[in-house]
């Protein structure tokens, strides 16, 4: 059974995704894959999202997990009533990238009608855990048309 608020591929994750000039956009990181009850995306270990020396930045890590986690939560309310916006994030750094690609995965742990909490885990090219972080999201209210219009924003940049 799927988690999702209505049905959606992968396309569709893209294009409400957006490419436009965010973080996630600035970091490279794109959706990868979507299943009934997971959204994953990766994103490249480069200049972009190293440390000074020569690691994947615990922050980039930690933005990866919050963009698959916020972008997941949305896609299981209806938007005309309700939106989801990240409350609390922690990780754990594991493992160290030097290069390539990491990817993350988002699962739902708790989908509840005031809030969600999500668990993401970051592999290596590798399949190695690299980080596994925890995010929990509030579902507010969406005043007036709802936030419809914000997932509209999101698809007409794509």
């Amino acid at each position: 059974m799927s988690i999702w608020f209505t049905p959606i591929t992968l396309e569709d994750a893209r294009r409400t995704f957006g490419s436009g000039g965010d973080l996630a956009h600035h970091l490279g990181i794109e959706l990868t894959a979507i299943g009934t009850d997971f959204l994953s995306g990766s994103m490249p270990v480069d200049e972009r999202t190293r440390q000074p020396f020569g690691l994947l930045h615990g922050g980039a890590s930690v933005a990866l997990a919050e963009t698959l986690g916020s972008v997941a939560a949305n896609f299981c309310v209806d938007t005309t009533k309700v939106y989801c916006v990240g409350q609390e994030i922690n990780a754990n750094h594991v493992r160290s990238a030097r290069s390539g690609h990491v990817t993350g995965t988002a699962r739902p742990i708790h989908l509840g009608s005031r809030s969600q909490v999500w668990d993401i885990r970051i592999e290596d090219e590798g399949g190695r855990l690299t980080c596994v972080s925890r995010l929990t999201m509030s579902v507010i209210e969406a005043p007036g048309q709802g936030a419809d219009h914000l997932v509209e924003k999101l698809r007409s940049r794509g």
